[in-house]
């Protein structure tokens, strides 16, 4: 049986892409914009949810990978993405699910052979790979998932 596994491209907008036991791969983003009336926590435990819907759809969550993002465009984004990845990490203790973070230049390299990859060329590496991301936050994701494919299929291979 296949492992299932989750890759995500985390921030205010989502990406994610999921390989199930049946080996098929989904993919799409999800916006956890604040909403006008809601306390600046919510956007996290909605993000906590919709994690816990996905494992819910699959039954288990076998592997989680995220993007581990180093440098960001403003601080604002820098504290999003902490809020993501602190959710995101006490999630995965909580279920006990095995989660690694994955350099960006590790993906970009692996995805397109250079690990200074533009959104476009990253795009690009995704759709010659029979994909059809809406986003470059989905792109992201499924050049992740990729990636962890052929990390977790060499690990069971040895």
């Amino acid at each position: 049986m296949t492992a299932t596994i989750l890759a995500l491209d985390l921030g205010t907008t989502s990406g994610w892409a999921l390989r199930d036991r049946t080996g098929r791969i989904t993919s799409g983003s999800q916006s956890f914009k604040p909403q006008r009336f809601e306390g600046g926590g919510m956007r996290y435990l909605r993000f906590g949810r919709w994690i816990s819907e996905i494992q819910t759809s699959v039954s288990e969550l076998q592997f989680l990978y995220f993007e581990e993002v180093r440098r960001h465009v403003s601080t604002d984004a820098a504290h999003a993405y902490g809020g993501f990845l602190a959710t995101l990490t006490a999630w995965c203790e909580h279920h006990g699910v095995p989660y690694q973070g994955v350099p960006v230049g590790t993906i970009k390299k692996h995805a397109t052979g250079k690990g200074n990859a533009s959104k476009d060329e990253m795009m690009a590496a995704v759709r010659a790979r029979g994909h059809a991301p809406a986003d470059d936050d989905e792109a992201d994701a499924l050049a992740l998932l990729h990636w962890a494919i052929q990390q977790h299929d060499a690990a069971q291979e040895a």
